[in-house]
C-alpha cells in the first residue's frame, strides 16, 4: 500500500502579515539607530595607536609581572579576584531573602511577588560604574568601594535567577514534608533548600565570572583592582605595560571560567 506524503499546511494570511510586520519594524529600528549615531570618522592617529597596542601585546613588559612591592601585576590581579569574590559572596547571601520575596508561588499573593520583582528591577538598573562612583564618595577610593558596588549590583541579578529557580522547583518534596506533619521551617530546611542548592551554587558561580570581568573595569574609576594600573598605562602610552596587563586579565578570566565550568558540570 502506498502512502502519500501530506503537504505542509500553508501559513495563514494573519501569520504572514505578522511576520512581515516584525521584519519591517526591526529593519526600521536598525536603520534609525545608525542614522542617529554621530560618526565623525576615523582619526588619522588611529592606525598608529592600534599598531602600538598590538606591538605592546606582542612585546609585553614581563618585568611588571612580579616586583615584590605590592604594585605589580600579580598583586593587582589578586586584588581583582578578592573584590569579585567578596562582592559575589555578599550578594549571594543578601539575594536569598529577596529571591523568596520575588518568587511567585501558590502560597503567596501575586502582588507580593510582583512588588519584589519591581524592587529587583530597580536594583539592576544601576550600573556597577555608577554604584562604584557613589561608594567612592562614601567610603573613599579603593577595593572597599568595588566590593560594595559589585555586591549591591549583583543582588538584582542573582535574586532574579534565584527566584526563577524557586518558581521551577518541584513541589513534591515540600508536600511530602507537610503531609508528614512538618512545619514551614522543616519544609525550608529538608525540602526546599536541598533541592535549590545546586541551582544556587551554579548561578553564584556564573555571577562570579561576570563580577570578575566587572571588577577589572571598576578600577578605571578608582574602585581598586587591575583597572587602575591599566588606566595609568593607557594614559602614559606604556603599551608594553598595557600588553602584559591585558594578557594577565585574559589568562585570569580563562582559568576562572574553566574552574567554575568544571564545578557547574559536577552539580548537574
Amino acid at each position: 500500500m502506498e502512502y502519500k506524503q501530506l503537504a505542509p499546511a500553508p501559513k495563514s494570511t494573519a501569520k504572514r502579515i505578522k511576520t512581515w510586520l516584525i521584519v519591517i519594524i526591526s529593519l526600521a529600528l536598525l536603520i534609525w539607530s545608525f542614522t542617529d549615531m554621530d560618526f565623525g570618522g576615523i582619526k588619522p592617529s588611529a592606525k598608529q595607536i592600534v599598531g602600538s597596542i598590538f606591538n605592546g601585546l606582542l612585546h609585553p613588559d614581563w618585568s611588571y609581572v612580579y616586583t615584590g612591592d605590592g604594585e605589580d601585576l600579580l598583586s593587582a590581579l589578586w586584588e581583582t579576584i578578592c573584590i569579585a569574590f567578596l562582592g559575589t559572596f555578599i550578594s549571594a547571601i543578601i539575594s536569598l531573602p529577596f529571591a523568596f520575596w520575588a518568587a511567585r508561588t501558590k502560597y503567596k499573593h501575586w502582588f507580593t511577588s510582583r512588588l519584589g520583582k519591581i524592587v529587583l528591577a530597580i536594583i539592576r538598573s544601576f550600573p556597577e560604574i555608577v554604584l562604584a562612583l557613589m561608594f567612592i564618595k562614601a567610603v573613599g577610593p579603593g577595593a572597599a568601594a568595588g566590593v560594595l558596588a559589585l555586591g549591591v549590583h549583583s543582588v538584582g541579578m542573582l535574586a532574579k535567577l534565584f527566584s526563577e529557580s524557586i518558581e521551577n522547583l518541584d513541589e513534591g518534596a515540600n508536600e511530602a514534608v507537610i503531609a508528614s506533619g512538618g512545619s514551614k521551617w522543616h519544609v525550608m530546611m529538608f525540602a526546599t533548600m536541598p533541592n535549590l542548592m545546586p541551582s544556587l551554587i551554579s548561578n553564584t558561580l556564573y555571577r562570579f565570572d561576570v563580577s570578575l570581568r566587572s571588577a577589572s573595569v571598576l578600577g578605571l574609576v578608582g574602585a581598586g583592582g587591575i583597572g587602575y594600573p591599566l588606566m595609568t598605562a593607557l594614559n602614559y602610552r606604556m603599551w608594553s605595560r598595557v600588553g602584559i596587563i591585558l594578557l594577565g586579565i585574559i589568562i585570569l578570566v580563562m582559568i576562572v571560567d574553566w574552574i567554575s565550568g568544571w564545578i557547574r558540570s559536577k552539580l548537574v
